[in-house]
């Protein structure tokens, strides 16, 4: 234990738990988040984080955010990157656009897919079953790894289909994992005042169950620091823990805050203090998630090599797209060789995956 850093009664029972194997408790949980001191959560992070990555191995993605859309009818108040359908700067991208940039990605050495937009009021499945097969067709080695629950749940809708069929028939056009996008805080109470039209942690959670049913990887993300308190983080924690438990699919946990630029919601954003106190908690809540990612899109490269200390061990994407936080004014950039000397400078090895996990190369 560092010198200086006092083993409480608590943090003994915390550190005898996870030293068995033992599943923390929401009460644990709120204490390491609301009292513990900042070096102990990450000292108890990175102990895990070793056990379950012990060969010294930091990963991420080569991959691009299409953001297909803007038009969205959810208006969340947290959001800037929305649009009215009528607004003079609404898109949808073409085709033939997507098909381009998704050509460049290929020729970059990318091999991940992220097609996220708003919540459009009249695209169908029909629409993503011909994009999704165009995707295969031309590019049958990029993971397509698309669309979240709540896209899924607004084009079942529109559709006029239940979750089941919506997800089996845009798996069978070539959607092949689902992110955890839109799950904010999964606590309606947070939701109702942050994004009071979107769906709610029910419906969220019903997606992700499917797609798991179905076989379909998937993975988690939170949003932190807008309107939530800190038992709604630990109660999102653990709704992952048990989304997971019941035969969930995560392959990895995404927690990044909240960027109040150019939003309706406005207020400040957590600081890094907060954010390493988070991610901390995130590896040692779920410890049936494998992977978690350290969010340089929004805590820039210098906290995410932090982050590595904490319990990530994963840096997530290079995304050479990516257009939704950029709208709230945050435009931290990354590329591979940025990447590779981030996790090369913080002592670990760097190696580029799959979305899957998969090792592409090491570096």
């Amino acid at each position: 234990m560092p010198a200086g850093m006092v083993m409480t009664p608590m943090l003994q029972q915390i550190e005898g738990k996870l030293r068995q194997g033992e599943p923390l408790d929401r009460r644990e949980g709120c204490w390491l988040l609301t009292e513990a001191d900042l070096l102990a959560v990450g000292r108890l992070a990175d102990t895990v984080r070793r056990r379950l990555h012990p060969e010294d191995v930091v990963t991420f993605v080569v991959d691009r955010n299409v953001n297909y859309t803007n038009i969205c009818e959810s208006r969340c108040k947290f959001c800037a990157f929305y649009r009215d359908a009528e607004a003079p700067d609404a898109y949808l991208l073409g085709e033939a656009e997507i098909f381009a940039k998704i050509a460049e990605l290929v020729a970059q050495g990318g091999t991940q897919l992220l097609m996220q937009g708003g919540l459009h009021p009249s695209l169908g499945i029909e629409f993503f079953e011909r994009l999704f097969r165009g995707i295969k067709e031309r590019f049958p080695t990029v993971q397509n790894h698309s669309l979240s629950p709540a896209e899924i749940t607004q084009l079942a809708a529109v559709s006029r289909l239940d979750i089941a069929t919506t997800i089996s028939r845009l798996r069978a056009a070539g959607l092949d994992s689902i992110p955890g996008g839109g799950a904010e805080i999964l606590v309606d109470t947070v939701r109702q005042e942050i994004s009071p039209k979107k769906i709610g942690w029910a419906g969220w959670a019903a997606v992700m169950r499917e797609a798991a049913r179905q076989g379909m990887p998937t993975t988690a993300t939170m949003m932190f620091g807008s309107r939530e308190r800190p038992a709604d983080i630990v109660e999102h924690l653990f709704r992952i823990r048990e989304l997971q438990e019941d035969g969930g699919s995560f392959t990895a946990f995404i927690p990044w805050t909240y960027q109040p630029g150019n939003t309706e919601l406005g207020g400040t954003t957590a600081s890094g203090v907060e954010y390493l106190k988070v991610l901390a908690l995130s590896r040692l809540v779920l410890d049936n998630v494998p992977n978690i990612q350290a969010s340089w899109v929004t805590q820039g490269a210098k906290m995410a090599q932090v982050a590595l200390f904490f319990g990530a061990n994963d840096l997530g994407g290079t995304m050479l797209e990516e257009n939704v936080v950029a709208a709230a004014g945050c435009t931290f950039r990354m590329s591979l060789q940025e990447m590779v000397d981030l996790a090369r400078d913080a002592g670990f090895r760097p190696a580029q995956r799959t979305t899957l996990y998969r090792i592409v190369q090491e570096f």
